[in-house]
């Protein structure tokens, strides 16, 4: 429940009842998870003439200070977003591309479903989500000073994206050409504006925004010379390789509108003090909305189609078509495809979480429709209004309609049925085929099993920590393991008997591990 008088940034307060699994919430509680004051605005582009707002929320304290705590379970911190999924009749695209590449081994935004209320109005659901930032439970690189100015302590941490911008934003023109089709499917070319996202504007010193600049420069370079192929002296040199494959299949399963070229984040770390390093890493996922087969241009509506290939809405970055062009880069996406596609990417993984989901969401998504009761419709091919198509707000980019939230989850559970049969044939995926190991310390296996009582987890790596999460997103059981080991069994929380939950499992070395289980 949010109140606040006014549209710009500005102060509110809010309050959250989040009661404990298996009991029931309302409006009328009065036991709050949070009940204080907060800094509130209006984030999104296009999204902001939709009838449901995306917020920006940061939690302060009585002086209107930053306020880090804990909410709905998630790690404390004070700069929170609430994601509107207006257009995306399923509701859950986002916390799905987020959840994705979490257990893809990184860290992706946390989420929890909620109903919210702003001034008493009702808004619907959203999703109360974890914002892109700098921080040891979000984008873990070291903190960079204002005093961090040569060597070793200038080269990290950095965060830069490619999206939109505005005069707060700091930004550099990239010297390679992106690849940009114009509006009749001719190729062409356009200037690519990375963002430096951390340190902000107003924090960053001269000397830092020309390290990460020349940093980037010489990474997109890189790929445009004769050998960028070479391990030594390439495009390795520069990029944290595993993270651009895990990136790369993941923008392409998504076939996001976006991918590539709008909110698409990358990181640096500090150099290691034994001399080591640190490259540039893809990542982490953000805005999906416009993803799994929910638009209709930039030929996200097409399932054979690429998303590296670029469009006419912005330029994307060359790099990514010239990936696909290393024969060592393609070998290791389909030696990753293949493991994913037998585990959190497989159909029954998908179809059980759009299910698992929906069944969350059975109350609410009703009281949602009811606020919002023009988004499902029938009889008409959509497009614009002045070319005969539907007049719903987000019928300008959808690429199809239905007549139920039902409807809905079966036609994406469709979708990505036919987008994996795609890809299966493109990347050379069989599943009667043994998976070849994938070597990285980024990457290690481990079995669950679990019954009415507990959790067994065996994996081939020693493990030294583990967390469990309900479906819903709350932290319900962690253990460190004094003594590391590779095998171990966990008492479940009585909430979570044949329940799914999810199990992140994590290195002695970095390395960590998430999956449903179910």
């Amino acid at each position: 429940m949010l109140t606040t008088r006014c549209l710009a940034p500005c102060a509110g307060t809010m309050r959250i009842i989040d009661n404990p699994e298996g009991q029931r919430n309302s409006e009328t509680d009065t036991i709050f998870d949070y009940d204080g004051s907060i800094g509130i605005k209006l984030r999104g582009n296009s999204s902001l003439s939709f009838a449901q707002k995306k917020y920006t929320i940061e939690t302060r304290d009585e002086e209107g200070n930053d306020l880090k705590t804990q909410l709905m379970g998630l790690p404390s911190e004070s700069d929170w977003v609430l994601l509107a999924p207006y257009n995306d009749l399923s509701l859950v695209r986002d916390v799905f591309a987020y959840n994705m590449w979490t257990e893809m081994g990184h860290w992706g935004p946390r989420t929890h479903m909620c109903e919210v209320f702003v001034n008493d109005e009702y808004m619907g659901v959203y999703a109360f989500c974890e914002k892109i930032k700098r921080d040891k439970n979000r984008v873990d690189i070291a903190k960079l000073k204002e005093d961090d100015l040569a060597e070793r302590e200038l080269t990290g941490g950095y965060i830069v994206r490619v999206d939109a911008y505005d005069q707060d934003d700091e930004t550099f023109k990239s010297k390679v050409a992106g690849i940009q089709s114009n509006m009749w499917g001719g190729s062409g070319t356009g200037t690519v504006t990375w963002t430096i996202f951390y340190p902000k504007k107003e924090d960053l010193q001269a000397e830092q925004k020309a390290y990460i600049q020349d940093y980037v420069d010489q990474m997109e370079q890189s790929f445009q010379q004769a050998n960028y192929k070479d391990t030594i002296e390439g495009y390795a040199r520069w990029i944290d390789v595993p993270s651009f494959v895990d990136y790369f299949i993941h923008t392409e399963l998504s076939l996001n509108a976006d991918g590539y070229k709008r909110s698409s984040y990358f990181f640096k770390d500090k150099d290691k003090a034994d001399g080591t390093t640190s490259k540039m890493e893809a990542g982490p996922v953000w805005d999906y909305n416009l993803a799994y087969g929910d638009c209709n241009f930039c030929n996200a509506n097409n399932v054979k189609a690429w998303v590296y290939e670029g469009c006419s809405t912005n330029p994307t970055p060359a790099l990514w078509k010239k990936l696909t062009q290393d024969p060592a880069f393609m070998d290791k996406v389909k030696d990753r495809y293949a493991q994913l596609r037998r585990t959190i990417i497989s159909r029954q993984s998908i179809d059980s979480f759009f299910d698992d989901y929906a069944a969350l969401l059975d109350e609410a998504k009703d009281r949602h429709y009811e606020k919002y009761d023009n988004l499902f419709q029938s009889g008409n091919s959509g497009g614009w209004p002045w070319w005969g198509g539907n007049s719903s707000p987000i019928s300008y980019f959808a690429a199809y309609f239905v007549e139920s939230y039902e409807e809905e989850i079966q036609t994406v559970k469709d979708w990505f049925g036919k987008r994996l049969a795609f890809l299966d044939e493109k990347w050379d995926y069989d599943e009667s085929l043994p998976i070849r190991t994938v070597t990285d310390n980024k990457y290690f296996e481990a079995k669950f099993m679990r019954d009415d009582e507990g959790l067994t987890i065996q994996a081939n790596r020693d493990l030294f920590n583990v967390e469990i999460y309900s479906l819903a997103g709350h932290l319900l059981k962690e253990i460190t393991l004094q003594e590391h080991s590779s095998q171990l069994t966990l008492t479940l929380p009585r909430s979570l008997y044949r329940q799914p939950m999810v199990v992140v499992c994590q290195t002695d070395d970095g390395a960590y591990l998430t999956r449903i289980v179910r």
